[in-house]
Parts: C-alpha cells; structure tokens; sequence
C-alpha cells in the first residue's frame, strides 16, 4: 500500500506562523520617524490581531469555497445524501478536431484500448490464484492506518434462469426473504443487500404486515441495504438503453413508493462484460458508486497489478467529468466464496459454512472443508481468514477492504443463515479484540463500505503524481471504454449470447417500441382530452400497463435477453412478452378513435373499432399482415401512428387479397401505389396468391394520419403492378396475373431508384456493389456462411475455424420492380434440400423520405432441424473500404465505440455486441453503415469486411451451469438498413485515433426510423365508397423537434393516481436525448432536416393546445430534483423552471411536467 500525506496540514501552519506576533520584542524606546510608522503599524497589527485574522480567515474561507465547492453533509442510510460531486475545472478538456467537426474527448488516465494495446493475453498461471500471481505483503502495511473489512452478505436471485422466475421465488426467493428479515431482528451488528425488485415486490405483495414493517425497519437502520434496485439485474450488451432506463426506474420507482428508500449504490455481478452506458444512466439517475465483476480476467490482473480496480467511470466524449461514477471491480474468477475472501479459493472455501456434509449447497472441490469455529481454533482459523484479507487488500489502494458473502440463492433458510452469521462473528470477535493485528472486521453492506473509504480518500491522499483523477473522489485513476468482450477462463469468451435467441431479442425491441408508442398515446390522450371517457381510459388499462413495463423490465434480466436460460423459461418470457404486446395493442386502437374523435362513449369496455396491421398469433411465431379483403366499391381505414418527433414521409405497405385497388388520403384526394406478390420462403412455391399495396404517407410527429385503400375510388388509377424478373436452374416460375414477367439470362442484373444503383450477382444471388448517381462506385460483396462450432453453447463462441460459405450457383431469384419499392428475392442454392435462409434486397423511392437513400436487407432464417445441430450462420459484406480492421459498434442504441481487430486473442475474443449500429469507415473518408432493429453479434475480421451473426444451434452445454444447449430456434426475420456515406469536409476523418467515431445526423435517422417504426391499424369493418367521411388527423406538437433531438419517453409514470383530487405535482415526465452526430457527414440529414437543437428548445411551447403549466428537471428515475445529485450543473433545474432546456450533446435529460387538458 502506498503511504499518504495529509494535504492541508503544512499549509495551514505556515498561515499560523504568520499571522502570531514574535516572543522576542525588545523593548520600545525612542527611534527616528521611520521607525516610529513601523511601531505604530506594528502595534496596530498586535491590537487588532483577532480581527484581522478573522477577516483574513473569512477571505480564505470564500476562496476554498469557490475553489473546492461547498461541501456536502452526510445524511442518514436512509435518506438520499447529495452527492459528492464538484465541478472541475475546463483544464482537463480536450477538443479534438477532425476535419470539418469537432470532436469533444475527455481525458483520462485508462482507456480500455490502452489496456488491451498492452496486454499480451499469454494466460500465465499464478499459482494458487490462476488467473493472477503469488499476493504476498511485508506486514507492515497497515501500522498507519488499520485494515477495514466489511464482510457483505448477499443472495444473487436471478429472475429466471434454470427456473421461471416464479418457480424460483416459490421454491428459493420467498424463503431468502424471510430468513433475511428473520436473522437480521436478531442481531443488529448482522448486514445484508439486496437487488432484485421483481422478487421483493412478489414477496410484499403476500407478507403478512408484520414483516413487511420490519423489513422496512432494517432498511431504515441501516442493517439492509437495496443496491441497484432496478426490476432486475440487466444485461449490459443486449439490452437499448431505453429497456434499462424503464426497468432501473420501474423498480426504483416501486421501491421509493413502497419504502422510502432511494438506492445510490449499484451491484452488478453477473452481467456477462460492462458497458460504459450502464455508468452513464445509473449516474443521471443520482448513483454515487458501482461495483461490477465479469471482466476479462487479464484486464483483472493488470488492473489489480498497479493498484487500479478501483476506478472513476468517465464518458469519453465528457469534457466536463459531470459523468464521473467510482467504481469497484472485484478482482477473481467469481462472486461466489471461494473467490471473493481473498486470492486463494482452497482456503476461502473453508469459510463457506454453508458447505457443510449433509447441506444441499456442493462440497468445496479442493478437499479442504469448513469447520465450526470454536474457542480451540478461533485464533487458528481467524488467522488464517486474515491472510486471505491482507493479501486481497494489497491489490487496492486504500485500507478499506469490500468482501462479499454470497452465491446465488444464498440464505435459503435460517440454519444457513445462522451458520454464516454465527462463525463469522466469532472470528470478527477475535480479530477486534487483538489490536496488535491492525484489522476491524465487521458485517456490512455497500453504503458503508463506500463510505468508509470515500473518508479514508478524504483523509489520505492515494492520488500519484501522473493522475488526472476526478474531483468527485481523489486519489483513483479515471478511466473511460466498455468491458466486451469478456472471457473467464483461457479462450473462452462470452460472445455466444449476443446471438443467442434471436427471435425473442427481436421480440424484445418490439415490445420495447410498442410500449414507448401507448405510453405516449397515454399521454397524448390525458394531455388532450378532458372528458371523463378519456380518464376512465387510460386509468382502467394501468394494471395492464404495469404489467407491460414490468414484462418489458423482466426481459432485461441478464439471462432473459441474452438467449441464457432454459427453454421452458424462455417461454415463459416469450409468453409474457406477448401478453403485453396484445394488451399494449389494444389501448392503441382505442386511442386513435379517442385522438382523431371518432368517438368517446363506453370505449372503456367496448370493443376497438382499429385492429393492429401486423398480427402476433403465438408468442413464438413471426408476425403476419393482416389481409385485407377489399370488395367492390369498399374501402378499408388505415391510421398511421409516428411516435417520432419529426415529421415522416415514408413508403408503407399492406396486404390485400386483390391487386385492383387504389388508395386516397383522409381529404379523399387520389394517392398513387404500387402492387407486387406477396413472397414466401420456398424452394419453388415462392408466391402466396396475395398482393403487397406500396404507397407514399406523410405522418405528423407524433401525430395520427387516415388513410383509404379500396375499390371504387372515382377518378383515381388502381395501384401499378411491378414488373417481375426471374432466374431460376429447376423448375420455371409461373407469373402471376396481374403482373408480367421475363427471364434474367444476364449474370448480373441491377435495380435502381433516384440515387442509388444495386449490382447483384444472378446465380448466387447476393449483393455485389452500391453505384451513386454522382458516379461512385462501392463493393459490398455479400456472403453467407456457417461456423462449425461443437464446442459453443448460449455463452460461449468457439468456432472450429472461420466460417465458410454455404451458397452455391444456382436457386431461385426474382426481381420486382415498381415505382415505389424495387425488391431482389432470393432462394438460395446449398447442400440441404431446404435452404436455412432466403433473403431479399430492396431500394425505396419517395420524395423526401429517408428510406430513399438506404439499401434495405431482409434475412428470413429457419435455422431449424439436426442437418443444423452446431452450426452458426453469418452474413459478410466484403467491401473495398480501407479500414485496417477498425470499426465501431453501437452500445446499447446509445453511443458508439472503437473496435480493434486484435491477433492476439481468438476470433471469438473479435466478435462484439450490437445492439443496433456497426460501421466501418476508410481514410477517404467513406463510410459503410449496417443498422439492425434487434441486438446480434459483429466483428470486423478481415480489412473491410463486416461480419455479423444472424441465428446458432448449439447441441452441448458450454460448461457455465445452463446444462443445455440451443435448439429451440424459431423462424425468424433479420431486417438490416445499410447505407453508405462520403465525407463531405476537406480533410476526412481518419481512423487512427482511439476516440469512437459518432454516427450521421442522417444514420441516427435511419436508425430511429428502424427502431422507432409506423405503427398501422386497420378498420376491423370495410364501408361503403358512396360515403365520404370527414379528414381525420392528429398533430399534436406546435412544431417538429429538432433532428438532433429524441424523445426518449413521454409518459404517465403513475396513471393510478392521475385522478387523485388534489392532483400530485407533476403528472407527466418527459426525457429527451440529444444525439451527438459527425458533422463532417451531410448536415441536413440528406433530408428536409435543417433544424438543430443548438438553441434552447421551450417546453411550454411544444404542444399546440394542453398548456404546460409547470415543468420541473429530475433524474431519468424521476426521483432527484438537485441538479448536483446527477453531476449536472445548477443551471440545469433553474432553466428548466423557465421552459427553455439547453441540451448537450449525447445527455439524455428528464422532466416533470404538468398539463391542463384542452375539452375535446
């Protein structure tokens, strides 16, 4: 341990030395004038001493306080404190010019890259502790300042794994909870923490009064601590920040309301790598530290080596350090006990004294097992405890030493209970009671952990003298990247479950957009209307919107999204997921006749008039198109929902069993479409018999537009038909009427629209190259292949080799050209007679949209059947682009980060996650964008080649404790949107930095617009063309937000309580993301986009007709109203108060609001 210094002591007696008069004064006697001034100023100085130090002490008082801030009172456990957090000073910022863009960077002392730049990853055996090297410690470490042990009991609960998360809280959850309050009454000196909320809701719900109340008295005394108190434990590679912002709040939210208790500590000790989004949100959401666990063991054993585990999280893009979290990193293999006491598991095990002959707990593997600590071997035993505590100490900085005391689904019952509190406390007893040992050991939780060592920094200065470090705790490193990709052991890395169950992380981000779409109708409909139908509306559906955001929460769960569970609880999951969709669905319908004024009357228990244009049968089937049967001179309603905040023209498409038809806007004006077949995934039944209608739209934000498609419309032309082509080695395609056909005999063929041209090879099908009306010309080169891979599971990644490709000449292709949507289909040739995927290529035209300018891709994948069984199928786009193996994936839809190809670990070690975004970008500056509406895996390992993996079905467990592999794979869509872009400044943006790149205004658009889609519904009853009726739209906001500028969420947090007379405070929240985009792209979004949120956008004018009568900022869990608990400055809450919000880039910011309706 490095020795410290007090900071302030010399200093303060230097001022002392000057300011006293000196003992020695000789006596006065007569002296010449000069002297006489000196004298008499000399004893005007010693008369008024106390004065003048007390001013001089008050000027000194104000420049400390200017300085350093004003410093903070520590509240109790149980009331929230504010935070430690100081503003630093500009000093530390660094602008980083590229091109004709600015690049904002932070500076810290330990980036990830660096990190893996210096590694060897040679995985050296250290002996008792493997993964590290022999701990050892002269013994006089801690004769300044003792050794501070806070032993933390805990149970880690997973909301679904083996077992449903219901299961699991009857068979082990509900009986940890009771034994907890139950040891816990018993002793006070005994501690506990807690995570999950999805568990201690279900327990409150049945607990008898009694021991709802002393649970809350353990809370309040400090004895249990809520960590994280987040519905879940989510995973952090998988999961859109907007997932985990809904399931942190839900379950904070829930345990504020229930308890009074605000969590400010964060524990994460499962999730399989870190990302540094998760730091961003826990620390706008007022949390003060974090501990995590699975990291890449050799980033352990660095970080430990220079004293570093122990760290400030900082954004990288924040030059203010208003983003800075402390950060504790556990130093082993895991969290359980043999590798949480110190470095040596053999002995730590003996110290589980749950392990005992007879418990239903495994036996510690080593052959060394616990006793019962008695007065004979207490001092044998503490001594040995105390070792393991010394020698872990001695990888941390200061003398306050975290070691917890768990396992999953820990405590069970109180003899286990019993026998951990029991031993353990005989051994603390001994150890206290011996001074000469220089070590206090005690039961605690986080808090006190945090808080102890917060002061232990306060008092000993562990800074050095090369650190930057942070203002909110001196004397630790800052440090900015992510923790992806984790491995545990040797080379087995965890980039399996990016992939895993695709189907349902689909699923997921489709739940996650219907819900954020009825949480704004919601709103929309209580801001909007003030008759009581409307109210009765929105409050008789919050059960079920509960229930939506609490299914939704529940998938975030770190083995629910990541595709790591058994398969009767992915079930569970899917079925739950599905449930919420239709009841999500439903609100919806009723909403629109509510928002365009159809009707009012009995909606709260009468059937919807609007059905869903895309229909969910089962929970694990793809959806289908409704099919809309269109009869002579009818016509069928469809209304369009834009939950963006920007205005939308985009070509849409429905599906209607005839091809004579014609569409008209709600002013009954004539709107020209497009029909082509309906295709199907088969080898020579490709057509269904059905039609595709394609047609222009134009939707306010976040607004309603009516729509009529239908036979009989006077004056108007029916849809054109497309023009089909064909290429087909077997059986010859039959045309279908109305359309007509020809025969590709070319090798190559093309499709184009306005901007863009598409190469594709005709005998294998794929895509070749990406042709600019400007003349540039891109190679894509598009492969599909498979990994052969016995050896993976749902965790692990461990191919035999690379992939290879599966397609041969020949198959199936069809060409389909219109004047809205041109689309390539293709069936693909391979060695199965049926073929696991077919995919089609698609351009758009359409004035203004932002669909004219991507490439869309559809993979249909059927990963299905033994011919299957440890295959891992990918698709590769090869393209010219000099990237040297760098590129950048998307954290969580939030921000992006750089990713290096690296030799020196395994391919599997390459692949990262991507959750929406990955591209690649040459030292000309252009740029190759995939953008995906569901989380997969993705790697760059070739120059130029993007690889991303689509489905896996895996036979063998991957020894991480699941027991099973993968093979419940379903039918699945993967829909990508691939773009290309040229830099437009004079000098290109070049990739040799270590900074991550931001994406374009016009890429952040592309992917809202995939992620944030149009939600369609469909009368349910056709009528009659002889009637026209009147135009039926909804435009809520006064105007578009600016392009820059998200909504993350507009909201009723508590619709419960939304008729509570008098009303609470604020009723609505609003969370707005500013999103950070490379300027030295096309400024305008290559679309009508010119405004920016540059300027203050006005809260009280963003809507035409509620009025907003206050607005208040808050954390993004709607729980903090001090700017400084967040790290944001005070200008951030009293601007807010005037309606003007001043955003910067990348923040995302919360506020309350409160509207008066308008009476429609």
């Amino acid at each position: 341990m490095p020795f410290s210094f007090y900071i302030s002591r010399a200093r303060r007696g230097t001022w002392v030395q000057s300011l006293l008069p000196s003992s020695s004064n000789p006596k006065s006697k007569l002296q010449p004038r000069k002297a006489r001034r000196r004298a008499a100023l000399k004893d005007f100085f010693l008369t008024h001493f106390f004065m003048i130090g007390l001013i001089f002490s008050f000027i000194v008082l104000i420049f400390v306080l200017f300085w350093f801030g004003v410093p903070k009172p520590v509240a109790s456990h149980f009331k929230y404190r504010t935070s430690r957090y100081r503003k630093n000073v500009n000093r530390r910022s660094i602008l980083v010019n590229r091109g004709n863009f600015s690049h904002l960077a932070a500076t810290v002392d330990i980036t990830t890259k660096d990190l893996y730049d210096k590694i060897q990853f040679l995985d050296e055996d250290g002996g008792a502790w493997k993964q590290g090297w022999k701990v050892s410690y002269t013994g006089n470490e801690w004769d300044s300042e003792k050794l501070k042990v806070f032993v933390v009991p805990h149970s880690h609960n997973d909301p679904g794994w083996k077992l449903t998360v219901e299961e699991y809280y009857e068979l082990k959850s509900r009986h940890i909870l009771d034994t907890i309050v139950e040891t816990l009454s018993k002793d006070d000196r005994r501690k506990f923490i807690w995570e999950e909320m999805s568990y201690l809701e279900r327990w409150f719900r049945v607990a008898t009064d009694e021991k709802k109340e002393a649970f809350i008295n353990l809370v309040k005394n400090g004895q249990l601590e809520i960590v994280g108190g987040g519905w879940v434990m989510n995973d952090e590679a998988n999961s859109h920040y907007f997932g985990i912002i809904e399931q942190m709040t839900e379950g904070n939210l829930w345990l504020k309301d229930t308890t009074g208790f605000v969590p400010k500590n964060s524990w994460a000790i499962d999730p399989f790598g870190y990302s540094s989004t998760m730091a961003y949100i826990l620390r706008r959401m007022g949390f003060d530290n974090m501990l995590i666990q699975r990291t890449h063991y050799e980033l352990k054993k660095e970080l430990a080596w220079h004293k570093n585990l122990e760290y400030i999280w900082r954004q990288s893009w924040d030059v203010e350090e208003s983003t800075d979290i402390f950060v504790h990193m556990m130093p082993f293999y895991s969290y359980d006990i043999p590798h949480t006491c110190g470095p040596e598991p053999a002995i730590c095990c003996q110290f589980d004294f749950a392990r005992t002959s007879g418990s239903i707990y495994e036996l510690c593997p080593w052959g060394q097992y616990p006793v019962e600590i008695t007065q004979e071997n207490v001092q044998e035993r503490a001594f040995k405890l105390l070792d393991q505590y010394r020698k872990k100490s001695t990888l941390y900085r200061t003398n306050t030493l975290l070691v917890p005391l768990g396992d999953d689904f820990r405590y069970v019952n109180t003899d286990e209970a019993e026998a951990q509190f029991r031993n353990y406390q005989l051994l603390f007893d001994y150890i206290n009671s011996n001074p000469s040992l220089n070590a206090e050991v005690k039961f605690g939780t986080l808090e006190d952990y945090f808080q102890t060592l917060r002061d232990e920094a306060d008092k000993i200065n562990y800074a050095r003298s090369d650190e930057r470090g942070s203002g909110i705790v001196v004397g630790f490193p800052a440090l900015s990247g992510d923790f992806f990709t984790y491995a545990d052991r040797q080379q087995d890395y965890w980039s399996g479950y990016y992939v895993s169950r695709p189907f349902f992380k689909a699923v997921d981000r489709v739940l996650e957009q219907t819900l954020r779409a009825t949480e704004i109708m919601m709103a929309l409909v209580l801001g909007f209307c003030r008759r009581q139908v409307c109210e009765k509306l929105s409050v008789g559906f919050s059960y079920k919107l509960a229930a939506a955001r609490r299914n939704l929460a529940l998938f975030q769960h770190h083995d629910g999204v990541t595709g790591t569970a058994k398969d009767h609880v992915v079930s569970d999951y899917g079925t739950r997921m599905h449930t919420s969709l239709h009841d999500l669905q439903i609100f919806m319908s009723k909403a629109i006749e509510v928002l365009l004024g159809i009707r009012y009357d009995k909606l709260d228990h009468s059937i919807a008039r609007f059905e869903p244009e895309l229909v969910r049968l089962k929970y694990d089937a793809l959806p289908v198109h409704r099919v809309n049967n269109i009869h002579d001179k009818t016509y069928q309603t469809v209304v369009f929902f834009n939950p963006l905040e920007q205005m939308r023209e985009e070509v849409v498409m429905i599906v209607v069993d005839s091809p004579s038809i014609a569409v008209v806007d709600s002013n009954w004006t004539c709107v020209k479409s497009q029909i082509s077949p309906e295709l199907r995934h088969h080898k020579s039944k490709i057509f269904t018999g059905r039609h595709r209608v394609h047609w222009e739209v134009s939707v306010p934000a976040m607004g309603l537009e009516t729509y009529y498609v239908g036979n009989g419309f006077t004056g108007c032309e029916n849809a054109m038909p497309s023009k089909l082509k064909f290429f087909s080695t077997s059986d010859s395609i039959p045309c279908p009427a109305p359309y007509s056909c020809s025969k590709i005999e070319a090798n190559e063929t093309e499709i184009e629209n306005q901007h863009q041209k598409l190469t594709i090879d005709v005998k294998h099908g794929m895509l070749r190259k990406i042709s600019f009306k400007n003349g540039s010309q891109n190679i894509v080169n598009e492969k599909i292949g498979m990994y052969s891979s016995p050896n993976s599971g749902a965790y692990l990644f461990k191919p035999n080799g690379h992939a290879r490709s599966i397609v041969e000449e020949g198959g199936q292709l069809l060409i389909s050209e219109g004047p809205f949507m041109q689309e390539v289909y293709s069936y693909p040739m391979t060695a199965w007679d049926k073929a696991p995927i077919s995919h089609s290529t698609r351009i758009y035209n359409g004035e203004n949209t932002v669909q004219a300018f991507l490439l869309e891709k559809e993979y249909h994948v059927e990963l299905l059947g033994d011919d299957f069984d440890d295959k891992e199928l990918i698709v590769r786009y090869k393209t010219d682009i000099d990237n040297k193996r760098v590129f950048y994936s998307d954290l969580n839809g939030f921000q992006t980060s750089r990713r290096e190809t690296c030799d020196k670990i395994p391919l599997q070690g390459n692949y990262y996650p991507m959750p929406s975004l990955a591209f690649m970008q040459g030292s000309d500056g252009r740029r190759f964008s995939v953008h995906s509406g569901q989380s997969l895996g993705v790697a760059n390992l070739q120059e130029g080649c993007l690889e991303i993996m689509l489905d896996r079905r895996l036979v063998k467990d991957d020894g991480r404790g699941l027991g099973q592999g993968v093979k419940d794979n379903r039918v699945m869509n993967v829909v990508f949107h691939i773009t290309v872009e040229s830099n437009i400044s004079s000098t290109s943006n070049l990739i040799s930095g270590s900074l991550p790149l931001k994406p374009s205004l016009f890429s952040h658009r592309v992917g809202a617009h995939l992620n944030y889609p149009l939600h369609a519904f469909i009368s349910k009853k056709s009528q009659e063309v002889s009637g026209q009726p009147p135009p039926r739209y909804f435009s809520p906001l006064l105007a578009p937000l600016p392009c820059d500028l998200h909504i993350v969420n507009f909201k009723v947090p508590k619709p419960l309580k939304f008729l509570l007379r008098p009303p609470e405070n604020f009723r609505f929240a609003l969370i707005l993301h500013r999103r950070h985009w490379d300027s030295s792209y096309d400024r305008n979004g290559r679309t009508r986009c010119s405004n920016l949120a540059n300027e203050s956008v006005n809260i009280f004018s963003i809507f035409k007709s509620p009025t907003v009568l206050k607005v208040k900022a808050t954390s993004l869990n709607l729980l903090h109203d001090d700017p400084e608990t967040l790290g944001l400055a005070e200008q951030f809450g009293d601007v807010a108060q005037e309606g003007h919000v001043e955003i910067s880039p990348m923040e995302i910011q919360a506020y309350k609001l409160e509207l008066r309706p308008q009476q429609f």
